[in-house]
């Protein structure tokens, strides 16, 4: 965890921040159910990182992307499956979640429907920027005497816009666009994403239906 501190500064501040948002709500909320609890932490630590990253995106140069890569490489695997597990429980969470909601009046009703629209979209963008920051470590690292990715415009010093490009492409088609992967390491990772896309866009669909039959059935 020192280690992790130290390479992921945001993602451990952001986690940090969660998890006293879930401690605080045991006080603030005593009535709500832990599933709850935890999404509260959840998406507090997610929104957290989703903002802090966004901020280090608008500030960064290739060379500054270039040089956190280098950095977050030696625990960047890591990170990736921890976060993707974490993403896809809040999927099972939600699940739950919206199985207490259909006894609720309607007022708390929506609401709870819009807690859960949250944590959907929240859990949806994190990890397509996980992933997006997990393909420029990739790149950077890259030793090949070819590029990893291959940008339309012959880009060779991408900087996040690009990574957050290629994957969010990944996670709303479910392909590549116009950006080459050139290496098997970089395709087994894609295929990771794909999979985890594919998922995520059939529970979003499927919680669509069932929130919209919730609140105009």
């Amino acid at each position: 965890m020192p280690l992790l501190s130290q390479t992921h500064p945001r993602l451990s501040i952001s986690a940090a921040l969660g998890a006293a948002a879930g401690i605080a709500s045991f006080f603030i909320a005593p009535g709500v159910t832990l599933t709850t609890k935890c999404l509260i932490a959840w998406n507090v630590g997610v929104w957290i990182y989703l903002v802090l990253i966004m901020l280090r995106t608008l500030r960064s140069k290739a060379e500054d992307v270039k040089r956190i890569a280098e950095i977050e490489d030696e625990n960047a695997g890591l990170v990736l499956a921890m976060v993707c597990v974490a993403a896809i429980a809040s999927l099972a969470a939600i699940v739950l979640e919206l199985s207490g909601a259909k006894a609720l009046p309607p007022g708390d009703k929506a609401l709870h429907y819009a807690f859960t629209g949250l944590t959907i979209v929240g859990s949806w963008l994190l990890t397509g920027v996980i992933f997006s920051l997990h393909y420029a470590r990739m790149f950077y690292t890259w030793r090949g005497k070819e590029p990893a990715l291959r940008f339309a415009d012959g880009e060779v010093n991408p900087n996040y816009w690009d990574f957050l490009y290629f994957s969010f492409t990944l996670s709303v088609a479910v392909q590549t666009s116009d950006v080459g992967v050139a290496t098997r390491a970089l395709r087994k990772v894609v295929l990771a994403q794909s999979l985890i896309g594919f998922l995520f866009n059939t529970a979003i669909l499927g919680f669509s239906i069932n929130i919209a039959a919730g609140l105009f059935g």
